[in-house]
């Protein structure tokens, strides 16, 4: 039944994909930044481990659901044969229907979250019906972090936290929202490379909140 659901859930995410960027304008496109003239300029979703990692608490939510509620039918149906097979097309949609819209958020959760980076700033796009967009100046940065766990580490990937002036307020620790004060870069299989990016630009700026200055 996993492999007929997986293929049922591809199929049907092809279709909401296309809806949503047709009918509901969610761009396909990564978001842009503002760069000088030969400044670096890189986009970038989350790395494929990142998406595995995602796959497998998905399965893993799966199999117990479904194991729960196929027990829970097959009960009903010993107790009465009659209302077992009266209630199997709403036992099956009850197990089948969730698995699909589950693949089909995690999916859109992973092809619509985009990184951009350049040598002054980052900006992380996140969200479909609600898009949220958060830019962070390199200079403004006073914290930046790297968090993994044992599965992320096993996945290959860490994330990346990185922490404005007057973060730790209001909406810190929200990924991604608009206004706050952390940003958090998900999924990344080269986080330490970008942390060591970011601050060596950082150490440049006389006006950075973080390392030491070099004229």
């Amino acid at each position: 039944m996993s492999d007929a659901i997986l293929r049922a859930s591809e199929w049907c995410y092809q279709g909401v994909w296309l809806g949503l960027t047709k009918w509901m304008l969610v761009p396909k496109e990564p978001p842009t930044l503002p760069a000088r003239s030969g400044e670096h300029l890189a986009s970038f979703r989350p790395s494929e481990g990142y998406l595995n990692y995602l796959r497998f608490f998905f399965w893993i939510g799966l199999v117990a659901i479904d194991i729960a509620l196929t027990i829970g039918w097959i009960a009903i149906a010993f107790a009465s044969p009659l209302i077992g097979f009266l209630i199997t097309p709403l036992a099956l949609a009850v197990i089948v229907l969730p698995d699909i819209v589950a693949y089909i958020a995690l999916h859109l959760r992973y092809d619509t979250t985009w990184y951009v980076l350049t040598d002054r700033s980052m900006r992380i796009r996140r969200g479909i019906w609600k898009i949220h967009e958060t830019t962070i100046t390199f200079e403004n940065i006073q914290n930046i972090r790297l968090s993994q766990g044992p599965v992320q580490r096993y996945f290959g990937f860490a994330n990346l936290i990185v922490e404005t002036a007057g973060g730790g307020g209001g909406a810190a620790g929200q990924p991604g929202s608009a206004g706050a004060h952390i940003g958090i870069m998900e999924g990344l299989d080269n986080a330490t490379e970008i942390r060591n990016m970011i601050l060596a630009h950082l150490k440049k700026s006389p006006t950075s909140g973080l390392g030491d200055e070099v004229h």
